[in-house]
C-alpha cells in the first residue's frame, strides 16, 4: 500500500523542533491522530530511526495549528510532546518554546496576513485556554528569520520574536500556586508548586545534597536523584489537580540553588525523567515567578531586587533565559514576556504508512 503523504513544516521555535501541522491536514478523530503523529515522529522507539523526531524529548514535538473564530485570537496551537520510546501523546502541557514557530508558520501557510513591518499574532493556546501574542519582523511581506538576536541553548543569531503572555497563572492547575500555599513537603524536602503557564515542581538541590550545577550527563545517569524526584513528582501531580502524572510529561521537575554568575537562579529541570539542555519557555516563566513569592522555596537561593517591572535571569545548563514580569500594586504577577527565535527548517510531506491511514479523499502528491 502506498505511503500517506501529509504537508509539514518543520519549524525551530526556541530552543526546540517541532512538526507542524494544519489541523485540517490530520485525521480528524483523536486516537487515529495520535497513531499518525507516533507514526510520523517515530515513536515509540529510542532512535525515532522511522521517523522524523530528532531522539529527544526537545525535538519531538508538534504543533496543530487551526485558522481560530474566536475574537480575541487569529489562531488555534494545540501542541502535543510525542513520548520517544513509549507510545504516549500528551496533550496536557503548553510549550513556550514551540510558541515561537507558531506565527511564523501562521503566515508561511497563509492564515494570517503580513501587517507591516511587524506583524502581531494573536494565539490562542488550545492546551490551557489561553492567549499569547507573538511579534514577528515581516518586512518586504515575508516572515524575516535572520537577525541579530542571540538565544543560549541556539547556536547563531536569529530575528527577534518577542511573546507577551497575560493571565496565565493556573493554566493547567486552576491556580497559581495550586495547594494554595508557597510550600509544600514531599519525603521530607520542601518543594513549590507552581504553574504560571506550566505546572512545575521546585526543591533546592542542597536539599539533596547536589550543588545544582551538575551537567546534564552527571544528573541522567544519577538514578538515585531521579527516584527521588520522580517519587516527589507523583505526588505533588495529585495535589496540584493533575491527577496521576505517571504517564505524564508535567509536572517539570526543577532543582534550584543559587545563582552562579549574573542571573537570579540556577536551575536543573527534568523533563520528566531526563534533564532538559536549557529550560522550557513556561517552565521559565513559572520558576521565575517563584523567585517573587513570598515563602516559595527559592526565597533561599534566589537574587532579586524590588520595583514592580523584573527581569529575572534563569540561568539552565547552557545559558541564561530572561523573563520580565510585571506586579500590580498588590504584587500580583499580570503580565510576562519574553524574547525568542525561530527558523523555518523544512516544507514538504512527512509520510505514514498506507495502511495506518490512508488519509482524507483529497489528491495526494
Amino acid at each position: 500500500m502506498k505511503q500517506t503523504l501529509i504537508p509539514c513544516i518543520q519549524m525551530r521555535g526556541g530552543t526546540s523542533k517541532a512538526a507542524c501541522f494544519l489541523a485540517s491536514d490530520l485525521p480528524a478523530d483523536s486516537a487515529m491522530r495520535d497513531r499518525v503523529l507516533l507514526a510520523a515522529m517515530g515513536s515509540p522507539d529510542v532512535r525515532q530511526i522511522d521517523g522524523i523526531g530528532g531522539a529527544d524529548p526537545l525535538t519531538s514535538k508538534v504543533a496543530i495549528i487551526s485558522p481560530s473564530t474566536r475574537a480575541d485570537a487569529d489562531v488555534n496551537y494545540l501542541f502535543a510532546q510525542v513520548n520517544v520510546d513509549k507510545a504516549i501523546v500528551d496533550y496536557g502541557q503548553n510549550c513556550g518554546n514551540i510558541l515561537a514557530a507558531v506565527a511564523p508558520f501562521a503566515i508561511e501557510k497563509g492564515l494570517v496576513q503580513v501587517q507591516s513591518s511587524l506583524s502581531r499574532v494573536r494565539i490562542y493556546m488550545v492546551n490551557t485556554d489561553q492567549i499569547a501574542e507573538a511579534q514577528v519582523h515581516t518586512p518586504d511581506g515575508a516572515v524575516e528569520y535572520e537577525g541579530d538576536t542571540r538565544i543560549d541553548g541556539v547556536p547563531g543569531f536569529g530575528a527577534e520574536q518577542v511573546l507577551t503572555f497575560a493571565d496565565i497563572a493556573g493554566s493547567s492547575c486552576g491556580a497559581l500556586l495550586p495547594t494554595g500555599r508557597p510550600r509544600d513537603r514531599f519525603d521530607g524536602i520542601d518543594v513549590t508548586c507552581i504553574d504560571n503557564g506550566m505546572p512545575v515542581v521546585i526543591v533546592r538541590a542542597a536539599d539533596f545534597s547536589r550543588s545544582g550545577l551538575e551537567t546534564r550527563e552527571q544528573l541522567d545517569s544519577d538514578d538515585e536523584l531521579k527516584a527521588r524526584l520522580e517519587s516527589i513528582r507523583i505526588q505533588a501531580g495529585k495535589v496540584m489537580n493533575l491527577g496521576d502524572v505517571t504517564h505524564r510529561t508535567v509536572p517539570k521537575m526543577t532543582l534550584v540553588a543559587p545563582p552562579s554568575s549574573s542571573g537570579t537562579v540556577t536551575t536543573r529541570t527534568f523533563i520528566p525523567h531526563r534533564c532538559h539542555a536549557s529550560i522550557g519557555v513556561l517552565g521559565a516563566v513559572s520558576v521565575a515567578t517563584a523567585c517573587l513569592i513570598e515563602g516559595a522555596v527559592t526565597n533561599d537561593v534566589a537574587r532579586v531586587s524590588t520595583g514592580d517591572n523584573q527581569r529575572i535571569m534563569v540561568e539552565h545548563p547552557t545559558g541564561e533565559f530572561g523573563v520580565m514580569l510585571e506586579r500590580d500594586d498588590q504584587g500580583n504577577i499580570i503580565r510576562s514576556g519574553l524574547i525568542r527565535t525561530a527558523r523555518l527548517l523544512f516544507r514538504g510531506y512527512v509520510a505514514v504508512p498506507g495502511s495506518l491511514w490512508s488519509g482524507y479523499p483529497k489528491e495526494n502528491p
